[in-house]
């Protein structure tokens, strides 16, 4: 059995992940890379007998079987459960990173329903956190985006749902390497996470190079922003109470000195509530809120949306069903 990380390392992880998880077992996602290794060698002496473990096989890269069996052996070794997943993955999107994350997760979802299992917890830390808001940075994306990586979010699963959990979130990805090394393992490396042709590969490269750029002062920014993300939210929530009215089969809402954001907030909760399909892009919902505001009428996401000084949806006529 490979040696266990060193006892403040697992009662730090323990603190985590006792403060994000449920009852009941806790699922691990384990790809055989650093960070999940590390993710694995703590959970299982932190919580013995609590956590079950998956590795999903895309079928992506020639060594991709060999990879899903060795998590298996280490996983034997540490007396802990794991099934290997295979996932289908959509090679003709124009994103095949998106896609295959996509395809993981159902995967996940239907072995955790599976189980019986509540709480999926992923390897996802600091670095990753620090280039994920540098990416959506570099895209211009809102408060939501700028949030990150959550520490805590809701996966659909058949039948049910189930939480997904990040207690690694607080950890530099030097320090979960170092977990490995001391185990004796040698991980897998995926050579797409130095890729230069997707954009996370080249953030990466760039943040290891500024020295000045410190991440775990940038994941803590994204939380903070999750934090107003989440009261912008509430506010949200509480001014649709206020300000929302039912008439017959149309919504009606009184805009006026409403902020841009929480108009903004509004109106995609509207919009839910009548077509719960609805996910406009982030241009659309702007071009809309202008049509609104300028007294036109205009269709998204199959809601017909009318402006004025109230402001009202309903389904677009024919798509009723």
């Amino acid at each position: 059995m490979s040696p266990a990380p060193p006892l403040n390392a697992i009662d730090r992880f323990r603190s985590a992940a006792d403060a994000l998880r449920g009852h009941g077992k806790l699922g691990l996602a384990v790809s055989g890379g650093p960070d999940s290794l590390a993710l694995l060698l703590l959970a299982a002496a932190a919580l013995p007998g609590e956590v079950e473990a998956a590795t999903v096989d895309h079928g992506l890269r020639a060594a991709s079987g060999e990879e899903a069996a060795f998590v298996a052996a280490i996983c034997h070794r540490l007396g802990v459960p794991h099934a290997i997943l295979r996932a289908e993955v959509d090679r003709g999107r124009a994103s095949l990173q998106r896609a295959a994350r996509e395809a993981r997760y159902r995967a996940l979802g239907d072995w955790l329903a599976e189980r019986s299992i509540g709480t999926l917890a992923t390897a996802h830390h600091a670095d990753d956190q620090a280039e994920t808001l540098v990416m959506r940075l570099i895209r211009g994306a809102g408060i939501g985006g700028l949030a990150g990586i959550r520490a805590k979010r809701v996966l659909p699963t058949p039948g049910s749902e189930a939480i997904v959990v990040r207690p690694l979130l607080g950890w530099r990805r030097a320090e979960l390497r170092a977990i490995v090394e001391a185990a004796g393992i040698r991980p897998v490396d995926d050579p797409s996470n130095a890729d230069p042709r997707y954009d996370r590969a080249r953030v990466r490269a760039q943040l290891a190079r500024s020295r000045w750029l410190e991440p775990v002062g940038l994941a803590r920014s994204a939380a903070a922003l999750a934090d107003a993300d989440a009261a912008l939210d509430w506010a949200a929530q509480r001014l649709e109470e206020e300000r929302v009215v039912a008439e017959q089969d149309r919504l009606a809402l009184r805009p006026d000195g409403i902020p841009a954001e929480l108009k903004r907030r509004l109106l995609l909760r509207l919009l839910a509530r009548i077509r719960p399909e609805a996910a406009p892009r982030g241009d659309e919902t702007s071009r809309l809120i202008e049509t609104l505001e300028a007294g036109g009428t205009a269709t998204l996401a199959g809601v017909k949306c009318i402006g004025g000084e109230t402001w009202r949806f309903e389904r677009e006529p024919g798509r009723q069903g």
